[in-house]
C-alpha cells in the first residue's frame, strides 16, 4: 500500500514539475517574442523623418569706409533677396535603447537632436559700390552669415519646427503603445511613461 502511494505521489511530483517547466518556457518564449516583437517596431520607427519648407528674407547690407581723416566716405550697399529650401530631420536610427526582457522594459536612453538644413538662393538687386569701396568675397561672407543668422531665428519660432516636433512624437507613441499592449514598461532614461501625453514632455528634457 505505502508503495501504491509513493508511486502516485511520484507521479503527481513529475507531473507537476513537466507542467511548470513547460509553463516556465512558454513564458520565456512569450517573452522573447515579445521583445522580438518591440525591437522590430523600434527598427521600423528607426527612419529619417524629413519635414520640409520654404523661406523668404529680405536683408539690406550697407557698408562704409573713409578716407582723408573722415572727409570723403565711399559707400557700398545691396538689398539682398532670399529664398530658402528648409528641411528639419530626425534621424531615428540614432535612438539608443535598451530591452530588458526579465523586467519586461524597454528604456530609451537617448533621442537625437533634429538636424536642420538650409540651402539659400541669394540675389543681389540695386547694388552699388563705390570705386574705393568695392563688393569682395569678404562682404558676401558676411551676407551669407547674416542670412543664415536670420534664417535660424526665422524657421525656430515657424510651424516648421512644431510639425517635425509632432511627426517625432508620433513615431514615439508607436513605440509606447505596443509596449503597454503587450504589458511591459516604458521608461525614458531613468523616469517611467505611464501615458502617451507624457511623450512630448520628453523633447524638453
Amino acid at each position: 500500500m505505502r508503495n501504491f502511494f509513493l508511486g502516485i505521489f511520484l507521479a503527481a511530483f513529475i507531473f507537476i514539475s513537466i507542467q511548470y517547466f513547460i509553463t516556465r518556457s512558454d513564458a520565456q518564449k512569450t517573452e522573447i517574442a515579445s521583445s522580438e516583437l518591440i525591437l522590430n517596431q523600434i527598427q521600423q520607427v528607426g527612419k529619417l523623418i524629413v519635414t520640409e519648407g520654404n523661406f523668404s528674407e529680405v536683408i539690406t547690407y550697407k557698408d562704409a569706409k573713409k578716407f582723408y581723416l573722415d572727409f570723403l566716405t565711399a559707400e557700398k550697399k545691396a538689398i539682398v533677396v532670399v529664398n530658402a529650401a528648409v528641411s528639419i530631420s530626425y534621424d531615428l536610427k540614432k535612438i539608443k535603447h535598451q530591452i530588458l526582457p526579465e523586467t519586461k522594459t524597454v528604456i530609451i536612453t537617448e533621442i537625437p537632436e533634429a538636424e536642420i538644413n538650409i540651402n539659400p538662393t541669394i540675389d543681389y538687386h540695386n547694388l552699388e559700390e563705390d570705386f574705393f569701396n568695392q563688393f569682395t568675397a569678404s562682404d558676401h561672407n558676411i551676407i551669407r552669415k547674416k542670412v543664415h543668422q536670420q534664417l535660424q531665428q526665422k524657421i525656430k519660432h515657424s510651424s516648421l519646427v512644431k510639425n517635425a516636433s509632432n511627426r517625432l512624437i508620433s513615431e514615439l507613441q508607436k513605440i509606447y503603445i505596443l509596449t503597454n499592449s503587450l504589458g511591459w514598461t516604458l521608461q525614458y532614461q531613468k523616469s517611467p511613461i505611464t501615458n502617451q501625453e507624457m511623450i512630448p514632455s520628453l523633447l524638453e528634457l
